[in-house]
Formats: structure tokens, sequence, C-alpha cells
């Protein structure tokens, strides 16, 4: 049996049957840097197979620019503080739009480079000058032939680089605003129609938490709606998912929403020091009022980024990765944004 496995083997070679898509992933790095403002890494990824490759451009990922928890970043005293952008992003709706600006198509052999500026996406002070071991996230979700997602592991290395001199920066970042205290929502660069259509959308947001606030204050065991998103119940975590809800609360209707940065095919995005602030993207005004991946849930999602509300991660996107991740690892599930949002919009319903 195993020599004809090899002989078919052997046989397909010869044929030229197509092999199995391969992709690497290289970062490169100076070996020192004096002051943060000067941290940049580049990141080269090549299509080592023998097929095209359509890849997302996950704002998570080296593939795009944006200014999110790409990189990996550690010595032996620990990591700098991220304070960067949490991005909202499906890969469903991606691939459902399927503009050609949010793939990185290779073909065999092709690479895609691009130069990462970290300045002001991580502080350094809590570990202080030093050298860093610099990786990154190397699996790539890509289209495949029938046109489903699927996902790639490319091989790759860490870097190393050592930081010296200023270690905190807040170039290419928005100024800090401190939370409203007006207790009213606000705008910029909205039109009136995108100004209606905030508004119902808050509405919907507050009864959203406060719908789930309630649910929570009303279990003390697993239920089908509750494992779903958060997995096995314990009274500990429980207690973390309900404190998010409780420290939402109706935050929605004291933030100041942002129309007029964000042209991506995301939904939006914040930074979590910045409470009260969300700067809204395309993806946003097509989706429903309520219901899945809604423009109530994302504002439920932006809301629980918030450190001050919890500080929820963008761990895994879309509902089947957030049902996965509440059966693997529960911990983690409790922490993860898109996992609060399916919660809250409850679509379709569970008790």
């Amino acid at each position: 049996m195993r020599a004809a496995f090899a002989t078919a083997l052997a046989s397909a070679a010869v044929l030229g049957v197509s092999a199995a898509p391969g992709l690497s992933l290289s970062v490169v790095t100076p070996d020192s840097v004096a002051d943060v403002e000067n941290l940049s890494v580049t990141t080269i990824v090549k299509n080592t197979g023998t097929e095209t490759l359509k890849l997302l451009k996950d704002p998570r990922s080296v593939l795009s620019s944006d200014k999110t928890h790409t990189f990996n970043v550690a010595n032996e005293k620990g990591s700098p503080e991220f304070t960067g952008m949490f991005v909202k992003y499906s890969p469903d709706h991606v691939v459902k739009t399927n503009n050609a600006a949010d793939f990185a198509v290779l073909a065999p052999g092709q690479t895609y480079e691009l130069t990462h500026n970290l300045a002001g996406v991580y502080n350094f002070t809590n570990t202080g000058a030093g050298e860093f071991k610099v990786d990154a996230p190397n699996v790539f979700q890509y289209v495949d032939a029938s046109g489903k997602l699927a996902s790639i592991e490319a091989s790759t290395q860490s870097k190393k680089v050592a930081l010296s001199g200023n270690l905190v920066s807040t170039r290419g970042l928005p100024k800090i605003e401190s939370r409203s205290l007006s207790k009213r929502v606000a705008y910029v660069g909205c039109s009136t129609t995108r100004q209606s259509q905030i508004a119902t959308a808050v509405t919907s947001a507050n009864s959203y938490v406060s719908a789930a606030t309630s649910y929570l204050n009303g279990i003390s065991s697993g239920t089908t709606r509750y494992t779903t998103w958060f997995g096995a119940y314990t009274s500990s975590r429980a207690s973390i998912v309900r404190s998010h809800f409780s420290s939402i609360g109706t935050d929605a209707s004291s933030t100041t929403y942002d129309c007029s940065t964000c042209t991506s095919s995301a939904y939006a995005y914040v930074y979590a020091n910045q409470p009260g602030r969300v700067y809204l993207c395309s993806a946003f005004w097509s989706a429903p009022n309520t219901g899945t991946d809604s423009k109530a849930g994302t504002i439920v999602h932006e809301q629980s980024h918030f450190t001050v509300n919890g500080g929820t991660q963008d761990i895994v996107y879309g509902q089947s990765g957030a049902k996965s991740l509440a059966i693997s690892n529960p911990a983690q599930a409790i922490q993860n944004a898109d996992s609060h949002e399916y919660f809250a919009e409850n679509n379709p319903a569970q008790s």
C-alpha cells in the first residue's frame, strides 16, 4: 500500500498536478533604532506555491497599512503597550463585495512588500529601552478556487531590533480627547442622512446593551446563547462579560461619530484610550440597523474596545470564528469584541 501511494505521488509530480498553495513571510528590521519615531518594520509576503493566491488585506495582518496590533513585540521585560486602532472587519463582507482594493493578488513567485511605521502604535515606557523580538501573525485568509474563504500558514522567522532614546510617540495618531460630558451624540463630517442613520443605530445599540445586561443578570449557569458566544460557563467569566456590558451602558448616546476619515471596507475603528469617539467606515453604511453585523451591533462592538469598558480585542472576526473561539478558548472569547456584538445582536435568536 505504501509503495502504491509513493508511486501515485511520483506520478502526480511527473504529470504536473498542482501542489498545495505556499506562502512565506519575511520581517525586516534595522539592527538598532534611536527613538520610537523612527521604528519601522518592512514585511514581504511571497507566493511560494504554484497557484495564484487572492489574499484578504485583513487590517490585523501585514498586508494592511492600518495601525493595528499587527506585530508581536517583546523582550524579557514584557511587551510594550499597544496604542493603535481596533477595527471592526468582516472577511465575509469583503468576499461578498469583492472590491479589488481589499485583496492582494499574488501570482506564483510574486511578492507584496509593505513598510509599517510603528510610531504611535506601541508605547515602550513600561519595558524601557533594549532589544526586542519582532514577529507577525503568519496565518492569512484567501479566496479559494470555489470562491470560499480558506486559510494558509506562511513560513516565517522573527527578527530583533534594539531600541534606544524616546520610547513613546503620538505621531500620526489623532489627538486624544476627554470623554464627552454633554451626554449627547455629536457628529464630525456626517451628512444629514447619515446623522439620522447613526441616531437610529444608537437607540438600537442602547437597547441591545440593556437587553444583554438584563439577560446576563438573570442567568447563573450556561445557556445556549451564552455558551455559543462565550463558551463554557463559569461565574468568574460571566462576571467579566457582565461588567463589560454594564460599563458600556448608554455610552453610545454620549459618543462623537466621525464620518470624515475612513473610506476602507471595514465597518468602524476606535482607539481604546479615546472613549467617546468612533470612526465609521464604508461597510457601516450598507449594514442593516439591527441583525448580524449591523449598525447597532457595530456600535456595541466598538464601545467594548474602550479600556474603560473592559478593553476587548479583535482576536477573531465573524460568527463562525467567534463560535469556534468559544469552544476552543472561552478565556479569549470573553475578551473578543465580535463575541460581544453577536451575543448582543442575538441573531438568530437564542434563549
